[in-house]
Formats: C-alpha cells, sequence, structure tokens
C-alpha cells in the first residue's frame, strides 16, 4: 500500500487567537515563527541595504550548568509574546526574558535541581483572555506554567504537570518518552509529538492532544495502527503489540482556517533491519494530515518504505502557496534526509510534482525484505548529493587516500537506497542529511523555499547480535564493556571519544558526572541519545564499571547478572551508525562541499541558486570556494530581502541576499549555534536573536541579540 485517503470532514472555521497571526508584536510566537512553520517574518526594517550596520544589542548568559562542565548545544528556536522572550536550555530550563534588554524576569527548573538534560527547541505558548501559559515538557513530563511569573498551574494535570508516558502501550512505569520539539497549538489543544528509543523494543510514536486547561489527554492517533485502523494491513499481524517509533520527534505545522494538523513521522525501530516488521509500515516516513479537533486521519503519503536508513522525516512541513494553470494552490512540502522536496495539495494529498516508484537494490541479510520500489519525486531535482564515485573522494594524503578508497571499494554501495548489509554499506545521504531538523524556510512574496543541506556519507557495518548465555567467568567491568561495544560504540566509538558535538566524549566521565546520574541518563536517554533502560537491565553494574573504569575488584557476574534476552526473532545491529566517513587523519572521505543552502521555487520546481554554506579554512584548497559545512540549523527568511542563518562550526551567524545567494552580513559568535534563529520587532525595533552553544568559560551558553544602531 502506498498512499491511503480518506474524504476531508467538513471542518467549521474555527476562532483563533491573535498569537497564531503575524501581529507587530507577535512576529516570532510560536516555533519556527508560525503555525504554517514558515520561518518567515514580515519584517523590513532590516534589510539588504543595512544588515551590514547590524551590531550586537544584548546577550544573556544561561548559567544552569556547573563550571567545567561540556559545553551545552543549543537548540532552541526562542518565541516572543508581547515584549517577552521565552527560550530554554540543553538542561530544559526555562527563561523569560525581556525582549528588549535581556534582563531576566524568571526562570524555571522542571527537574527541581536535579539532572537534566537533552535536546530542548522551544516552547508553547497558550492563551485565553488573561489566562496565559507557558507549555513545555522536561524529560518526560508536560508542564503548564504562568506566563507572567513561570510558576506551574496546579490545575493542570497534578499540581502543573502530566505524565506522558501514559496512554502509551506499555506500563508507563517502565517506559519514557521525551519530547525534543514543541507542540502545536490548535483553539484549547496541545498537540503533541515525541522521541522515543531507536532500538528494539521502542514504544510507539502515537501522536496525543492535551487540553491546554486541564491537561486531560483529549485524542490519541496512532501511527503504527490497531487492528481495524487504515495502514494495519502494511504491518505484520501483531507488530502493533511491540513494534516502535513512527514518531513526530520534528515538530509539525497546522492550517488554522481548515483545521488540519499536519506531521512529519519518524521511521519504524529499529532503524537499520526489520525483518520483525516486513511490509511498508505506514505511517512511517509519512507527511500525515488529521483533523486537528478530533486527531482523525485524512491523508498520508509515504516518502520512504519500510526504511532501513534511518531517514526519518527530519522537519516540521512548510505550509506554502504554490501557484498551478492560473490558480494558486495551498500545498504542503516536505524536506528529507535523503535531500528530495515532496509538495502535495493541502487538502487532497495530490503530488503537485509527478513521483515514480522506481525499483530499489535487495537486501541481502537473512530475513530482511526491502521494499522493492521507492518513490522519487520528479522535480524539485535533489538538494543533496545522492550519488559518489572514486572521484569524489578526497586526497589529503597518499596514505589517507589510499584508506579511502580501499574502503569504498569494500563496501556495497549501488546508490541511493542501497541496504544495509553484512558487508558494510555506503550511504549518502547519510542520516544527518540532507535536511535536518532546523528545516525549510518559505517566502510566500515569491514561493521560494530555502533549505540548508548537508553532504555527508556514512557507513553501515551491520552485525547480527547473538543470544546472550550465562557468562560466570566475565567480570563486572567486563560485561559492562560487552554492552558498551554492542550499543554504544557506534556513537560514543571504541576509545569513548565520541564524535563532537553531537555524541559527546565520555572520557573522563566521572570528573563531570556522578554514577547514579549517569546510570538515570542511560536508562531514560534524552536528545539524541535513546532510552536504554531493558539493554541494561540487570547488567547496570557493569556498564557503570565500564564507563568509570573501575576494572580492579569488580568481581564475577553472577546468573542474575547475564541479562539474558527475550527469545525471537534475529537481531543485527549497526555498529557504525551515525558516524562520518573518514580517512585515517578524522578528514572527510567526500570532496566538499559538505554543506549548502539551497533556493527553490516550488511554483516551477526550478532552483534560483545554490552556495555553499560554511567554510573549514583548514581544508580549504587555495583558491577554492568554501568548503561548506554540516550544520542541523535552519534558515529563516524576512521581507527585508534577507535570510539568516547559523549552525556550521565556523561559528558565524550568516545574513543572505534572498534574490542572489550572496552573503551581505556576518558575525563571529563565541560558540556554535546550532539553532535556528528568530527576528522580532520590540518598541519599534527589529532585533535577530539566537541560542548559542556553551563555551569552555561559558558551557551553558547564552542567547543572543542583534540590532541597528
Amino acid at each position: 500500500m502506498r498512499k491511503l485517503t480518506l474524504l476531508l470532514p467538513v471542518i467549521a472555521f474555527a476562532a483563533f487567537a491573535a498569537y497564531q497571526t503575524k501581529d507587530d508584536d507577535r512576529t516570532w510566537a510560536i516555533y519556527k515563527a508560525d503555525a504554517e512553520s514558515t520561518s518567515y517574518a514580515p519584517l523590513t526594517q532590516i534589510n539588504t541595504a543595512n544588515v551590514h550596520q547590524l551590531q550586537p544589542a544584548w546577550t544573556f548568559g544561561l548559567s544552569d550548568m556547573k563550571p567545567g562542565s561540556r559545553p551545552a548545544n543549543s537548540e532552541c528556536n526562542p518565541i516572543i509574546i508581547d515584549g517577552v522572550m521565552y527560550a530554554t536550555s540543553a538542561k530544559h530550563l526555562v527563561y523569560a526574558v525581556d525582549a528588549g534588554t535581556g534582563k531576566q524576569l524568571w526562570s524555571f527548573d522542571p527537574f527541581d535541581g536535579a539532572e537534566g538534560g537533552g535536546v530542548s527547541r522551544g516552547v508553547t505558548y497558550w492563551e485565553n483572555g488573561d489566562d496565559k501559559r507557558i507549555l513545555l515538557t522536561g524529560g518526560d513530563v508536560l508542564f503548564a506554567l504562568n506566563a507572567h511569573t513561570g510558576r506551574p498551574i496546579p490545575t493542570f494535570g497534578k499540581e502543573g504537570k502530566v505524565s506522558m508516558n501514559v496512554g502509551l502501550r506499555d506500563d508507563p512505569e517502565t517506559i519514557s518518552v521525551i519530547p525534543t520539539s514543541p507542540g502545536i497549538v490548535y483553539n484549547d489543544l496541545l498537540i503533541m509529538g515525541a522521541e522515543v528509543s531507536e532500538l528494539y523494543g521502542a514504544q510507539p510514536g502515537y501522536i496525543r492532544a492535551y487540553n491546554c486547561v486541564t491537561g486531560k489527554l483529549e485524542w490519541t492517533f496512532h501511527t503504527i495502527p490497531l487492528p481495524g485502523e487504515p495502514g494495519y494491513e502494511t504491518w505484520p499481524k501483531d507488530a502493533y503489540k511491540y513494534a516502535g517509533g513512527v514518531n513526530d520527534w520534528a515538530g509539525m505545522s497546522l492550517d488554522i482556517k481548515r483545521g488540519i494538523v499536519f506531521l512529519a513521522l519518524g521511521s519504524p525501530s529499529y532503524d537499520f533491519y526489520g525483518a520483525d516488521r516486513k511490509g511498508d509500515n505506514l505511517y512511517g516516513n509519512s507527511v500525515v494530515a488529521l483533523d486537528a479537533a478530533t486527531g482523525k486521519y485524512i491523508w498520508h503519503y509515504q516518502l520512504v518504505h519500510h526504511d532501513l536508513w534511518d531517514y526519518d522525516l527530519p522537519a516540521p512541513p512548510n505550509l506554502v502557496t504554490v501557484a498551478r494553470a492560473g490558480k494558486n494552490v495551498d500545498a504542503v512540502a516536505q524536506v528529507t534526509k535523503h535531500g528530495f522536496v515532496f509538495v502535495f495539495n493541502r487538502e487532497t494529498g495530490e503530488p503537485l510534482f509527478p513521483i515514480e516508484e522506481r525499483k530499489v537494490p535487495a537486501s541481502r541479510i537473512p530475513g530482511e525484505e526491502a521494499s522493492p520500489t521507492q518513490p522519487f519525486p520528479l522535480k524539485p531535482k535533489p538538494f543533496a548529493r545522492q550519488w559518489m564515485t572514486e572521484a569524489d573522494l578526497t586526497h589529503y594524503s597518499d596514505a589517507g587516500r589510499d584508506s579511502v578508497l580501499k574502503k569504498f571499494r569494500s563496501m556495497r554501495y549501488e546508490g541511493l537506497f542501497t541496504p544495509p548489509d553484512l558487508k558494510g554499506t555506503l550511504m549518502l545521504p547519510g542520516s544527518r542529511g540532507g535536511a535536518e531538523w532546523g528545516g525549510a524556510a518559505y517566502d510566500p512574496s515569491t514561493s521560494v523555499l530555502f533549505v540548508k543541506s548537508n553532504d555527508s556519507p556514512e557507513i553501515q557495518s551491520m552485525k547480527k547480535v547473538e543470544e546472550e548465555k550465562e557468562a560466570r567467568d566475565q567480570t563486572v567491568f567486563e560485561q559492562g564493556k560487552s554492552v558498551y561495544m554492542t550499543y554504544c560504540v557506534a556513537c560514543h566509538g571504541k576509545d569513548k571519544n565520541g564524535d563532537e558535538p553531537n555524541y559527546p566524549s565520555l572520557i573522563g566521565l566521572k570528573n563531570r558526572m556522578t554514577r547514579e546520574a549517569a546510570l538515570h541518563k542511560i536508562k531514560k536517554g534524552g536528545g539524541k541519545m535513546p532510552a536504554f533502560a531493558s539493554v541494561v537491565k540487570g547488567k547496570e553494574k557493569g556498564i557503570i564499571a565500564f564507563l568509570y573504569e573501575r576494572e580492579q575488584n569488580s568481581g564475577k557476574v553472577s546468573k542474575m547478572e547475564t541479562g539474558q534476552t527475550k527469545a525471537g526473532a534475529d537481531k543485527y545491529l549497526n555498529l557504525t551508525a551515525y558516524g562520518h566517513f573518514r580517512d585515517p587523519d578524522g578528514n572527510p572521505a567526500l570532496r566538499p562541499p559538505w554543506g549548502t543552502l539551497n533556493a527553490i521555487n516550488l511554483t516551477t520546481g526550478d532552483y534560483e541558486w545554490q552556495i555553499p554554506l560554511g567554510n573549514n579554512e583548514r581544508l580549504r584548497a587555495k583558491d577554492a570556494p568554501e568548503t561548506g559545512q554540516e550544520g542541523s540549523a535552519g534558515p529563516i527568511v524576512t521581507a527585508g530581502g534577507l535570510i539568516f542563518i547559523s549552525g556550521t562550526n565556523d561559528k558565524k551567524l550568516r545574513a543572505i541576499d534572498k534574490k542572489t545567494g550572496k552573503i551581505v552580513w556576518e558575525t563571529l559568535l563565541p560558540g556554535v549555534a546550532n539553532a535556528t534563529a528568530c527576528t522580532y520587532m520590540h518598541k519599534g525595533k527589529q532585533y535577530v536573536a539566537l541560542s548559542v552553544g556553551g563555551t569552555k568559560e561559558n558551557p551553558s551558553g547564552s542567547i543572543m541579540a542583534f540590532a541597528l544602531p
């Protein structure tokens, strides 16, 4: 099954609050600017003629991390309501600051001083008369705060909080779901997605709507369908009882007038092997339209069938308008990790550009049944590279070239959608690109979509996980090492050095985190890290002994500590998931550019321009263009003719002429701002602000605002 469509119900036009429009004082009142996820602001005070005069207006230093901590990542997109900016830190603390001065008004710690952390991309605002609330998540708990005071509202849930573990498939005491992106408000409903584990045994990523006043769960959409629901037949009979993933972790968009919420759903779990989930696996990797008031299904389109590459839909769909046959058609545009833009009629789900189902390579791993075809849009052309040859390999040294060439020739590689293989598979684009969670920005005056792309190949190295047997001759330390080398090495490396900034080094962990806090993090997960509670059950002593280098006197493993795995289907793991393809010196194996910014006309499907974004001076050849760099932050676009974007490792915030792609202003930030910027008016002045990552001197990071003199 490729596509299901039900009749669009008649949806009464609902009244909506003023903050859902672009009033001058509320031009950035919602994550990514507005309910349509356009990342567009109709502001012109800062424009192409004067942007070169921009200068720092204020800086608000976050202070929730201890000195000496690992510098925090920044992914928050602040919102501004009536002169107050609301933002979150990497530890999920919420701050309200004066949008004109950066002076703190209040802060709230959802963990009440306990260890927090993970990815937090912002908060959601709701109001009804004088009742004004900030809705946010801290860990697996949903909070409602008084927007004026930052205090929990006691009539919301239980003393201001609601457990998001309740209402999923399994016992809420044994699971943990941790939303990373803010929800979206429709009337009195907060519609939420969630981050779930990407391993075997993950929870399903059901979409849920909570009452903004009471916290009551009002409706649930089963992203892994139950018996009798559309899409159930695309899974094995009992998959709804055990399959996981298919979650909206990146955010969603809302057509307020029509009352339709649009989801960007992720892949089923386990990401790289699906013998226990044969079929297309709806609604995995699908754009889904739901009635926002009831959660009822309207339409969907699946962009990757039976995903084996972790090609989650990485960003909220952009609600756009496209000219067709002399008429304007309201549409939804979805950017993807594998470098496509799919464009659909907003009401019916019909593609506005042709989409072909093309034959793709078959899997050779026992038990796996890859989809024989995948959808390819004919327009727009891919914004990320989807093919590489030996000529595309870098040559920084003879030894390095020989190494990457040997590796390239050793792997299975048949282009896009080459399935994971025991021989090792090259994957381009990798799971961190083309588009990432920052998504695209849409200019309604020109119908141009701006999207940042990453060109970063990965290597998939699959290995069968044997059923564990009693190992009484193992020490506890050796048991922990075995767990680490199976489940953790892909991200944190054999030497525990990690891959900054995405995957932190674990060397010297004992100097940064207590054993209790580390075990809590391992079990609960957070940010990019899934929950490993089921993996380490009975092996807690082992993994802590290994991480904290307590090899001596660690003792032997008892029968209770062997942690027998559940009998059943074979399991395979990708031991190098999310790792870069590099030469022995750590240089990229693929020739630059490694990151680009693209301008795509959605009326014609053609490109206006493409430029490299970011620069690695060390690796840039003499007289060559800038190298481009990876980055997850998305662009924003303004009526003043400008694009603002950060996110690259060169620590720059750039302003770009949206017509030409020319960089017209840039500034060096104190840290990497791996976050999408925002822009707003306050007392007649336009500001551009963004969350900036931590530094050695200030590990918590900061929020910086810029304005004209």
